[in-house]
Order: C-alpha cells, then sequence, then structure tokens
C-alpha cells in the first residue's frame, strides 16, 4: 500500500459512511501493517485505518478527471426535493418545469436520496410516479436520469438489441466510446437488471468481424497507461497496422482488432503517429480504404476516441443537429449519458468545430420541456 497526500486520505476516508463493516480478513492486514507502515495514523480509529486500505485499494488507477456539467447541488436537502416532486405530480396537468428544474440539477446519488425521501413519503416508487405524469421525449430524458451512467448505458445496449433488427449506431457509439473500467462496470450492471451476459447477447446479434471486434472491447482487456514509454513496442505496433491493412492486399483485421482492444490509449496515440511515417495515410483514411460498413464505422469512432472523446461526442451532437429539428434520441443518449463525465469538454469542442455554442444550438433544434432539460443539463452557455 503507498499513502498519498493528507487530500488523499481525506478523499478516501470519506467514503466510510457508505463502506461495510470490515471484515475479519481486513483486521488481520490491518494488524500486520499498522506498527511498521502507519504510525502517522496511530491516533486514527483502527477501523477507519482498515476503512482506509479497503478503499485505498478499491480505487487504484481508476481516477479519471471528469468534466461534468451536472454537479453536486449545494445545501442539498432530499426531503425538501421530494416533497416538490410529489407537489409537482400532484398538481393538475403535472408541473413539468418543477420535475426538470431539481432533476437535472442534481447528480445521479443526489437523485436517489430523492427517491428513497420519495418513497418514504409517499409510499410509492419515485420512477413508477414519473412514468404516470410525464411522457414523450421529457419522460425519455428524466427516467434515464434516474440510473446511474452504467445503468443507462447497459438499457441503451439492450435497446439497441432487443426485437427485431439491431441499432448498430447505439451499439458502436457506446461500447467503442467507454473505457475498460466503464465496460467492465456496463457488463455487471447488465447481468445484474437482465439476468443476460452483455458477451452472449452481442454476439447473438451481430456477426462477422463487426462482432468480433465488438467481443474483444466488451471483454475490457485494454492494458492501463503506464509512466514507461515503450518506443520499441510503439514501433512494433505502427509496423503491424500498416503490415495487416494497406501495405497488403486484403486486410487482416484479427491484427487490428487485437491492437485497438488490448493497448493503452496513451500508448494508441503515439502508435497513430508513428504509423504516418509507414503509411502514404492516417489511420483514419487507412480505415476507409480497408474496411467498410459497420466495421468501418467502429474503427473510426475507436480511433476518434482515442484521439479526442469529447470531440467526437462534440462532432455526433452537430451531426444530430443538422437539420430542422434535432434527432433527439442521439442528443438524448450523449447529453444524459456524458453530463456527469466530460460535457464541459464536449461543449468546449463543440464551440471550437462548429463556431456555435451547444446551448445556441439547442435552443435552435429544440423545443417545449424537452428543450428546457437539456439546456439544463448543458450547463449554460459559451
Amino acid at each position: 500500500f503507498i499513502i498519498g497526500s493528507r487530500t488523499t486520505c481525506r478523499t478516501s476516508l470519506s467514503y466510510l459512511s457508505t463502506t461495510p463493516i470490515p471484515s475479519h480478513k481486513d483486521w488481520t492486514i490491518l494488524q500486520h501493517y499498522s506498527s511498521a507502515r502507519f504510525s502517522t495514523l496511530r491516533t486514527v480509529n483502527m477501523a477507519l485505518v482498515s476503512e482506509f486500505l479497503g478503499q485505498l485499494s478499491l480505487n487504484v488507477g481508476s481516477c479519471e478527471s471528469k468534466y461534468p456539467t451536472v454537479v453536486p447541488a449545494p445545501d442539498f436537502d432530499p426531503d425538501k426535493d421530494a416533497a416538490r416532486i410529489e407537489t409537482a405530480i400532484k398538481t393538475k396537468g403535472v408541473d413539468e418545469a418543477t420535475i426538470i428544474n431539481v432533476l437535472t440539477k442534481r447528480t445521479y446519488s443526489q437523485r436517489r436520496e430523492i427517491a428513497f425521501a420519495y418513497e418514504r413519503r409517499a409510499k410509492k416508487d419515485l420512477v413508477t410516479a414519473l412514468k404516470g405524469a410525464l411522457s414523450g421525449s421529457l419522460e425519455t430524458v428524466i427516467l434515464g436520469l434516474m440510473k446511474s451512467t452504467a445503468q443507462y448505458d447497459a438499457s441503451e445496449i439492450k435497446g439497441s438489441i432487443k426485437g427485431l433488427g439491431t441499432d448498430e449506431e447505439v451499439l458502436i457509439e457506446i461500447v467503442c466510446s467507454r473505457s475498460s473500467t466503464e465496460l467492465a462496470e456496463i457488463k455487471t450492471v447488465y447481468k445484474e437488471l437482465f439476468k443476460k451476459d452483455l458477451e452472449k447477447d452481442v454476439a447473438g446479434d451481430t456477426s462477422g468481424d463487426f462482432a468480433k471486434l465488438l467481443l474483444a472491447l466488451v471483454q475490457a482487456k485494454r492494458a492501463e497507461p503506464s509512466s514507461v514509454v515503450d518506443y520499441e513496442k510503439i514501433d512494433e505496433d505502427a509496423r503491424a497496422l500498416y503490415d495487416a491493412g494497406v501495405k497488403r492486399k486484403g486486410t487482416d483485421v484479427a491484427t487490428w482488432i487485437s491492437i485497438m482492444s488490448e493497448r493503452s490509449v496513451p500508448h494508441l496515440q503515439k502508435v497513430f503517429d508513428r504509423y504516418k511515417s509507414y503509411s502514404p495515410y492516417d489511420m483514419q483514411e487507412s480505415i476507409r480504404k480497408e474496411v467498410k460498413g459497420d466495421l468501418e464505422k467502429s474503427f473510426l469512432t475507436l480511433v476518434e476516441c482515442f484521439e479526442n472523446k469529447p470531440l467526437y461526442f462534440a462532432n455526433r451532437l452537430a451531426e444530430a443537429m443538422k437539420g430542422k429539428s434535432a434527432k433527439e434520441k442521439v442528443v438524448t443518449r450523449i447529453m444524459v449519458s456524458r453530463c456527469e463525465v466530460d460535457l464541459m469538454k464536449i461543449r468546449t469542442e463543440f464551440k471550437s468545430q462548429t463556431g456555435k455554442s451547444l446551448f445556441q444550438t439547442i435552443t435552435e433544434h429544440t423545443k417545449g420541456d424537452y428543450q428546457k432539460a437539456m439546456l439544463a443539463l448543458c450547463g449554460g452557455d459559451d
């Protein structure tokens, strides 16, 4: 175990209120290390130290920077929010504005607390009550916000492969843009929600190299970023990508899949840069020349996300709001799934690419309560 700064200690100890009581094994580990490694923490209650150890081990390597537009509401009072929502639902005609104002300005963990408070108060499930009170696009947005990001992604994937036909666009967007950590969590949640394995469902609804790529990604075998830059491996992978594609007749897709699904993102960024010294085309141009259809879209999505994920989502939003009216399914999915992740960065890329702010574009291409909800998630104008 490595002890970080006081801030790290405080952050880890802040989890205590939601962490289970330490097991016998935890106490054994604690006793082994306490005298040699934790002399500076002797004044802290033994249980706190044990919990600190547990949380430290759970959080190693999982600290990704986030740029959310939806952040925890200050002076949060779940009982007060629950009362406001109960009144809004009971109001004749339903007070949608209050529901939007409350739920789009709270994080998922705060919404959960509101749901518990609502159930205690109204003796009803909040999600069921919201389903009965809302309809259309607004209902889709609000019910989406009542799920965690992983639950939402899992539900969207399930929806994309349910019934006749598969919505490959949704599958590609989610599976190819999420990190291995996120995909591992989606798999777990998918199993909990639908009692099925995500791999089996994906394999059953896709085929060929497209299926092989998605399954390789879902298996979440991507290497963690390393502080050591392996220039020999970077050159080897760049050469392998070139030899498997542009250099030969036909494409060795298996080589592309293994490199793009198993290497860390910082490594791949350097590989794509090195690739240009072998190929007359960059990686994206090579993909367009070598493969077609859903496989092409998948590889392109991967490379775009490796190079600049917020830009990928900014382009998706711009594409979805090109016409007179927005493609609401796409806009909803991105806004709901990214509002607590990186929507602030997506906003910046959107303005840079289109010359218009995301806020202004949403205003021009949407209307009514749906517009209000989207603008609230957007979190402001640029």
